[in-house]
């Protein structure tokens, strides 16, 4: 365990909150048993809850530079891996053949680190000018199930075949953290190489929180009131639920508008920070919206808010 790791549970809560991150501590306690035990985390969850925002927070808390794969549907090897620079080994090839270059050695020479065209995986496995990476796989329900198997053997043995060159394998393990939103099921082959956690909605006491640390101009009467706004329509049967990250974006919104108060003008407005489907929004918006201000409101004023 290198010294900017964290050394217990309390202290990974701890790096976590020093760069505003609120987290609670089946969270805290996944991640301090991956990063000690040097096993890979994989977050599911819905979009917006803050996977993401993990692996940024390990990458700056531990000084390691960040490789993310972005994962989308036909991502492929050589995308995400590697690929040769088959332009310049083709000028290799037509340099030796006119005698300007040696021939001998010529096909170990194609296939060497001179034409290999490095990607995040391979970049993760040996990071230039440091020790170790955090590779984030992000959204990895988004890639084709087959890519899923190539995954196996770098996260299991944090090493990449390659068929030309060989076994090339990490001096020191990159921290790996998976994400999924869970719009298929990911194999189970994957999540057994992984520590595995559901990061979930915060509660209305995490989110104030998160306000309170990323949104510190906003009034906290008015906090109070964005929180309980997104925990009724996280409630309601919406295509989308808004999360964390919708729920910064209102706040940063509200804050723009000079806001103090919701009132349903303002919430009709300015739901375009909050609702991201036109059939959420047009069920909000309106009698919906002041129904559901009006309930907040006697909740809150039933617990003294």
């Amino acid at each position: 365990m290198t010294p900017s790791m964290p050394t217990d549970v309390d202290g990974t809560l701890a790096m976590l909150s020093a760069h505003d991150y609120i987290a609670d501590r089946s969270l805290a306690t996944s991640l301090f048993l991956s990063l000690s035990l040097g096993r890979p985390l994989f977050l599911e969850g819905d979009a917006g809850v803050g996977k993401t925002e993990i692996a940024k927070v390990v990458a700056a808390a531990t000084g390691s530079p960040l490789v993310r794969l972005q994962c989308y549907e036909g991502l492929d090897i050589g995308t995400a891996a590697y690929e040769w620079n088959y332009p310049a080994q083709m000028m290799e090839i037509r340099l030796a053949e006119a005698g300007q270059s040696e021939t001998a050695g010529l096909r170990e020479r194609l296939y060497s680190d001179a034409f290999l065209t490095r990607r995040p995986l391979l970049e993760a496995l040996q990071p230039a000018g440091a020790e170790q990476a955090v590779l984030l796989i992000d959204e990895l329900d988004r890639a084709d199930e087959p890519f899923e198997a190539f995954l196996l053997e770098v996260l299991s043995e944090f090493q990449m075949t390659i068929p030309e060159m060989g076994t090339v394998k990490a001096k020191t393990p990159p921290i790996v953290l998976v994400t999924s939103n869970r719009t298929r099921e990911i194999h189970d082959a994957i999540k057994r190489r992984c520590f595995y956690h559901w990061v979930d909605y915060p509660s209305a006491e995490r989110e104030r929180d998160i306000l309170r640390r990323k949104a510190p101009d906003l009034p906290d009467k008015l906090s109070s009131e964005i929180v309980a706004f997104v925990h009724s329509l996280r409630g309601m049967d919406l295509f989308k639920s808004p999360g964390i990250a919708e729920t910064l974006d209102w706040a940063h919104a509200l804050t723009q508008l000079d806001v103090v108060s919701l009132d349903p003008a303002v919430i009709d407005q300015s739901v375009g920070a909050l609702l991201k489907y036109q059939d959420d929004v047009a069920r909000l918006r309106g009698t919906e919206a002041a129904s559901v201000l009006e309930q907040i409101r006697m909740e809150m004023s039933r617990e003294g808010q």
